[in-house]
């Protein structure tokens, strides 16, 4: 038991310094104008990512939503029995995090992987993959 206690205070002052490191070091935000910025804030609001706060992986995520400048909700489901945690394991199918949820219409997809997380967003959101693509 003592194990595990202290295994969990290591987790967390490492994942926590590791997110104030992220926080110190952001990176720049894009400027869109601002017809652009609402157009991504309107697409955005169909998206919420679950998330830990001190996941290296979820940072990883939360640095590229900064980045690309998305208004996402963030959705906490590290709080054991806490709603965002039920949500994620009723509806997503497991309690694995980051995983971005997005609602288009009748359909939820439950994106995992935070790797296939910031592919996606760079493809919806990113201005220079729009030009990438246009110039292949």
């Amino acid at each position: 038991m003592i194990k595990a206690v202290l295994l969990k205070i290591f987790r967390e002052g490492v994942g926590g310094l590791m997110a104030f490191v992220s926080y110190i070091t952001s990176p720049r935000k894009i400027k869109r104008t601002h017809d652009a910025q609402q157009a991504v804030d309107k697409k955005a609001a169909s998206m919420s990512l679950y998330q830990y706060f001190a996941c290296p992986f979820c940072i990883k995520t939360r640095r590229t939503v900064h980045r690309l400048n998305i208004p996402l909700a963030y959705r906490d489901a590290q709080i054991r029995g806490g709603e965002h945690r039920n949500t994620l394991e009723q509806q997503g199918g497991q309690i694995k995090v980051p995983c971005l949820r997005i609602d288009d219409g009748e359909t939820t997809t439950w994106l995992y992987e935070s790797s296939a997380i910031v592919a996606y967003l760079n493809q919806q959101f990113d201005p220079a993959m729009d030009t990438a693509l246009q110039q292949s």
